[in-house]
């Protein structure tokens, strides 16, 4: 199925005064009603939760507490959802409210039952209609803003478009006669490599440009071509859909990872640090190894086995990569420069590596696994 994802933003679909923008939300459900019938599957993330709730419940600015913002969420949430029903409705198409936290995605099996879900809602026709469950998350367990939650569901469900709505055409950049629409970043761009004007934001949602810049890197890291474009434009949706070239356009990898190794770079926690010599740095970045005991030097932190850690150069500190230790912190710092030999002696039904190379990424996608295809027997998922 040819998935695309929209994500529309509080400063398009709020006023200040923290009531919903009508006109906005029917047009964009008309667009993703169009969308649909072109033969496509849409997928909506949208925000203004805590910003309906704060204008039910007349707070006029944005507080900082997270009880206040999670009760606005609350209240506001329902407010959303039912709009999206009544503006479906006349199309004869039916939404579908999923809430989602960090944590959901954290664990590969939650992972994987998120996406047969949403998978299912689309095979029955209905639009899910997502957002972050502010009410139970907390700071620690958060996506940051809904532009991460929306890369990751294109990531989830393999979409062909991430396109994020926002209050401006796209990305601009700093012309002669002044700021520039940006119309093409090509594949592989850092985002500190992009030269934006300095505009001002709006101020009303989590989301900023740095964001949609994170947001737009991550999802085309996973082959997903992503758009930031004008939340007001009429038929915004479906011109992405039909391949127009609309607002600001990132090229996707032309090598995207694999499901699992995607999961494992932006889904999953990291809950620790294992620290390793130069030999073992080199030998992750060059050759695709497992990380043996033998080249490990410390753990910081208090994971467990089947936690994910960050693996980090002696000496300059530089992050190798992120991986899923296959023991637990105390171990890693008993069997720490050891040989597997030694390491089975002390630790007996001890695993034979820290890290296996199936359930590691480097820092840098762009030379993930030294050249190797990556396919391991759990990207099959």
């Amino acid at each position: 199925m040819a998935v695309l994802v929209v994500k529309l933003g509080t400063s398009t679909l709020v006023d200040p005064a923290g009531e919903l923008r009508h006109e906005v939300l029917d047009a964009r459900v008309r667009d993703l009603v169009r969308a649909r019938r072109q033969g496509h599957h849409p997928v909506l993330v949208s925000s203004g939760a805590i910003a309906c709730g704060l204008g039910r419940l007349g707070i006029r600015r944005r507080p900082s507490a997270l009880g206040d913002l999670q009760a606005a969420s609350a209240v506001g949430q329902g407010v959303l959802f039912q709009r999206y029903a009544e503006a479906f409705a006349p199309h004869g198409v039916v939404p579908a409210q999923v809430l989602l936290t960090s944590s959901d995605l954290a664990s590969r099996s939650t992972y994987l039952n998120a996406r047969t879900t949403l998978q299912r809602l689309l095979e029955l026709g209905t639009v899910p209609v997502i957002n972050e469950n502010d009410t139970t998350a907390t700071d620690e367990l958060t996506f940051g803003d809904n532009d991460v939650l929306a890369a990751q569901v294109a990531l989830l469900l393999g979409a062909r478009w991430l396109l994020l709505l926002t209050d401006r055409e796209g990305l601009y950049t700093t012309g002669a006669d002044g700021p520039e629409l940006l119309g093409d970043v090509p594949a592989g761009t850092a985002p500190d490599q992009i030269p934006l004007a300095d505009m001002a934001g709006s101020g009303s949602g989590r989301g900023g440009i740095a964001s949609k810049i994170a947001s737009a890197s991550m999802a085309t890291g996973g082959g997903v071509t992503t758009v930031i474009a004008s939340g007001t434009a009429d038929g915004v949706v479906p011109a992405v859909a039909s391949g127009h070239h609309v607002g600001t356009r990132f090229g996707p990898a032309p090598r995207p990872e694999a499901a699992f190794k995607l999961w494992l770079r932006h889904a999953k926690p990291v809950l620790g640090r294992v620290v390793v010599d130069g030999g073992a740095a080199r030998a992750l970045r060059e050759r695709g190894t497992s990380l043996l005991a033998v080249g490990v030097l410390a753990a910081e932190g208090a994971f467990l086995a089947g936690d994910a850690v960050e693996v980090v150069a002696q000496g300059d500190g530089s992050v190798v990569g992120k991986g899923i230790s296959s023991m637990p912190a105390a171990e890693v710092r008993m069997v720490a420069g050891l040989k597997t030999e030694a390491v089975r002696e002390r630790v007996p039904g001890a695993a034979p590596q820290v890290i296996h190379r199936d359930q590691f990424v480097l820092a840098d996608p762009r030379h993930a696994d030294g050249g190797r295809s990556g396919h391991g027997l759990m990207e099959a998922s």
